[in-house]
């Protein structure tokens, strides 16, 4: 049966619903988004032609209550509904609710949601259509021999729920928290074990099928660089595959979505050993984040096709051709070096260099804010070239001399894993950033520049105040006397390095001190030019309130400072062995039986905040006594905010760790 869809509401938020409604409006399909209090103000709801508030903040009592999105399609005069990805997207229940309720459901037969749901199902049905899978082991008949094992859960994926136990002592531990965090973020607390493969590549085929039996493969990704066990860098096809091995995962891939009587677009998912060896891992019964870089490389719209195929229309009985390489990064707003804390904050500006090959999908402008409530993801960035080379090569040089203003992100990071020898020989596997973490966020690197951009950002200050129109005006609270030096501080984000830029403004300009073989060439309150060993390097120089000034460099490379008092302020401290919140959030849980007057030992679990839809653990600092504990589960926090005490064995002056739970 074949119908004309004209409304679809898209029950998602962010980046996915504006990449929707931006088919949608090529199609010539009224679009209606959804939203809850906090993102009342948000791109997407601006983007859409209608919007429907969700009433709270939180995802379990706005994006998750399906009853409430189906009344919102149905009042907004909407004749179908769109998942996006996360959130209902593979919640059968919800599929029912929507069909039931007269409206098109863009996605798959609520059954094959249902088969495909429990990922401990979905590895019996696979077992049985010959697909290749790992043996699951019972947490509780665990073994040493069995190590490493690894924690899923049963009814989500992005990471959520998933833990990497090497220790069969923490097993216990890990397997309370992999069912808290499943619970929290699918509504399912069910949590199942498999062996951990070392050095295993995450291959996925992208399926797409309609209900006159024609099933398309499009072609292999490779999403192997993974922090928390959420994709970080995706790309097609997945480089390094022979045809032997390609023609499996795509034979596989089809037998799974036939095994189900699958519609619509979806994705099976493979581990992929060293020696080449291929499991099914699940499949996702819904459109991925990464799937942009199969839309390069095939030329189509997959969510154009999710609609033909929700419409009744035929697929043409084979695929287009693979043409070129592409490749995606994700822009988060997080800190990689400090166990990828989620930032949150104004996002002054938000900007990607345009130019063939490229592509930006992304739920946020300049002057948006990001909040604690909702995954940190900014936006992603996608480059398509003849060859796999060049697309990496025009990805790693936008991510570069992109205007990001804000909230800490993991562009550097990004960059130089773009750049990375492994990366680029596509030696890749999920273990990349365990073993390179450190080298990829190591600031040294950027130090001589940092300095340069500090200089630029004070010589940009100065025109801004006029200095050099006004000799003897007040500069920064100190004389401006043009015999004297002037004196400027600044700390760069994140980590914390401090620089002093001295110079003095003469007749004929501005001369710094301290920086040998470097001659101001131009300054403007928002440009310097700065000549470095007979070089001319160029610095963008934007200040926002808050004392932040943001310096991007025409070379590549951008530098976030923040302008320092001319002298420190001695009575600032915090008291030693405090712990304090490193993002906003949530207190979900506090270590049972945990009080003040207890004693804890050095890395012990005290407590646990939700915070981006993922739970951060924060652990004692020093072996000693629990003198403060400030934590009530349910309680929000600001970034800060003291959550406990922990007095040390001895002189107590140890420095707070938040680790990844």
């Amino acid at each position: 049966m074949s119908s004309t869809i004209s409304s679809v509401l898209v029950a998602n938020r962010g980046e996915i619903a504006c990449r929707i409604f931006r088919t949608c409006a090529h199609l010539g399909i009224t679009t209606v988004a959804v939203y809850s209090d906090a993102d009342a103000g948000a791109l997407h709801v601006r983007s859409a032609d209608a919007a429907v508030r969700l009433p709270g903040t939180s995802p379990a009592d706005t994006y998750l209550r399906g009853d409430l999105v189906v009344k919102a399609a149905l009042a907004a005069g909407a004749d179908a509904v769109h998942p996006g990805y996360g959130f209902l997207s593979e919640n059968a229940g919800f599929a029912r609710a929507v069909l039931d309720a007269g409206l098109v459901w863009i996605g798959p037969p609520p059954g094959a949601i249902d088969t495909m749901a429990s990922k401990t199902r979905a590895k019996e049905l696979m077992a049985a259509s010959g697909v290749p899978l790992l043996a699951p082991v019972a947490p509780d008949m665990a073994t040493d021999e069995d190590l490493p094992l690894l924690l899923k859960a049963a009814a989500g994926g992005g990471g959520r729920g998933m833990r990497v136990v090497r220790d069969l002592a923490a097993l216990p531990g890990e397997l309370t928290a992999a069912t808290a965090e499943a619970r929290s973020a699918f509504g399912d607390g069910e949590v199942f074990a498999e062996p951990y493969v070392e050095r295993g590549r995450h291959v996925e085929v992208q399926v797409m099928a309609d209900a006159h039996g024609t099933v398309w493969a499009l072609g292999t990704r490779d999403c192997s660089l993974q922090r928390r066990h959420q994709k970080v860098v995706e790309e097609a096809p997945a480089p390094g595959l022979d045809d032997a091995l390609r023609t499996t995962l795509h034979d596989a891939a089809v037998a799974a979505a036939r095994a189900v009587d699958y519609r619509g677009a979806g994705t099976v998912e493979f581990l992929v050993s060293a020696e080449g060896r291929p499991y099914f891992l699940e499949m996702n019964t819904r459109l991925q984040v990464e799937h942009p870089v199969t839309e390069a490389v095939f030329g189509v719209d997959l969510v154009a096709l999710q609609v033909r195929v929700a419409e009744g229309e035929p697929l043409p009985a084979e695929p287009p051709a693979c043409s070129g390489h592409a490749v995606e990064a994700r822009l988060y707003a997080e800190d990689p070096s400090r166990a990828w804390q989620p930032q949150t904050g104004p996002l002054h500006a938000l900007h990607v260099p345009e130019a063939p090959g490229l592509r930006l999908d992304s739920g946020y402008e300049g002057g948006d804010v990001v909040g604690v409530h909702y995954d940190p993801m900014l936006a992603k960035v996608i480059a398509h070239a003849p060859t796999r080379a060049e697309a990496v090569r025009r990805l790693a040089h936008a991510l570069e001399r992109s205007r990001v203003h804000g909230p800490v992100t993991n562009r550097d990071l990004l960059v130089r894993s773009l750049r990375h020898p492994d990366f680029t020989a596509g030696r890749l596997d999920t273990g990349f950033y365990d073993r390179n973490l450190d080298a990829l966020t190591e600031p040294s690197a950027h130090a001589p520049r940092s300095a340069l951009a500090a200089l630029a950002a004070a010589l940009a200050d100065a025109a801004e105040r006029g200095a050099s129109k006004t000799p003897g005006a007040r500069l920064g609270g100190w004389r401006n006397v043009p015999s004297q030096a002037q004196v400027k501080r600044y700390r760069t984000e994140p980590d914390g390095a401090e620089h002093e830029v001295r110079y003095r403004t003469t007749r004929a300009g501005r001369t710094p001190e301290g920086f040998p073989g470097v001659r101001v060439h131009d300054v403007r309150s928002d440009h310097v030019t700065l000549e470095t060993d007979g070089v001319l390097q160029h610095f963008q120089v934007r200040a926002h309130p808050g004392g932040q000034v943001y310096v991007d460099v025409s070379t590549g490379g951008s530098h976030t400072l923040t302008a320092l008092p001319r002298f420190p302020d001695p009575t600032v401290r915090t008291e030693p062995g405090s712990l304090l919140a490193p993002m906003p959030g949530t207190v979900v849980r506090v270590a049972e039986g945990l009080r003040e007057g207890a004693h804890v030992t050095a890395g012990q679990p005290l407590l646990w905040l939700e915070a981006m839809k993922m739970e951060h653990r924060v652990s004692a600092p020093a072996s000693g006594t629990l003198t403060a504990l400030h934590a009530v589960p349910g309680r929000q926090v600001e970034v800060g905010a003291l959550l406990a005490v922990v007095q040390a064995e001895g002189s107590g002056e140890e420095s707070q760790e938040e680790q990844p739970s």
